[in-house]
């Protein structure tokens, strides 16, 4: 007789996960979204002051142009700025190693016992780790800071990111008129699909309900572009 031995439990199954510390999702998705909710507001007073045409046109491509410099240089000067920061903390921890590795010892031995660590293992764990001055840096500056020493955040890359989002959501609803449009009808229907994909396209990617995320930017977006507009319209400032 053959006996089979079950197990109650499957083998581990390993898994991986996605970036969540880089510098890019952040300035992009809020580069995207600033791009195309200020230009079709933008580009919507314009419209209601002037009703559609060169000034359309020049407004739009200004904003474009403005825009994506502007958010460029404000996401490359908030992260580098963070950034330095982060140096001169990790600076400081350097020459609290080296000055004082002993005591450093024991603070990480502390930490380990306030993480429920029995004392011996605790620090047993520490003497470990502080072998190495390098790796003694990175777990001090992780535990102490909520930083990895190897994967600071890049103001090249939020800069970046931030430049190119934004010229791309404020191109959607300047194209319908570079094509020749003659109201905003068409550029609102762009402006609002784009609205929508995006938000949807984002809730996915943050495992948030997509219809949730489209109907909410879809919502912030032509709240911004009807208060603009009837500003426009209702001040009747000409645009030459």
């Amino acid at each position: 007789m053959t006996i089979e031995l079950t197990h109650p439990y499957s083998p581990e199954k390993h898994h991986s996960h996605r970036d969540v510390t880089g510098g890019w999702l952040r300035p992009a998705v809020f580069g995207a979204m600033d791009g195309l909710v200020s230009n079709l507001a933008l580009i919507a007073g314009v419209v209601g002051a002037a009703g559609a045409g060169r000034g359309a046109v020049v407004a739009g491509v200004a904003g474009l142009i403005a825009g994506a410099c502007s958010m460029a240089a404000g996401e490359y000067t908030s992260v580098k700025s963070q950034t330095e920061l982060m140096r001169a903390e990790i600076a400081v921890e350097r020459r609290e190693l080296a000055r004082n590795p002993e005591g450093e010892q024991a603070e990480l031995a502390a930490m380990y016992r306030a993480k429920g660590l029995d004392e011996d293992l605790a620090r047993r764990v520490a003497e470990g780790l502080s072998a190495d001055p390098e790796q003694a840096l990175r777990v001090h500056v992780r535990e102490e800071l909520g930083v990895d020493v190897d994967d600071l955040p890049s103001p090249y890359v939020a800069a970046a990111s931030s430049f190119c989002a934004f010229a791309a959501g404020a191109l959607v609803p300047l194209v319908p008129f570079l094509f020749g449009a003659s109201g905003l009808v068409v550029a609102m229907i762009v402006s609002v699909l784009a609205l929508f994909g995006f938000g949807a396209a984002v809730a996915r990617m943050t495992a948030r309900p997509w219809w949730l995320g489209g109907l909410r930017q879809l919502a912030l977006g032509v709240a911004a572009a009807a208060v603009t507009f009837g500003l426009g319209h209702l001040l009747g400032v000409t645009v030459s």
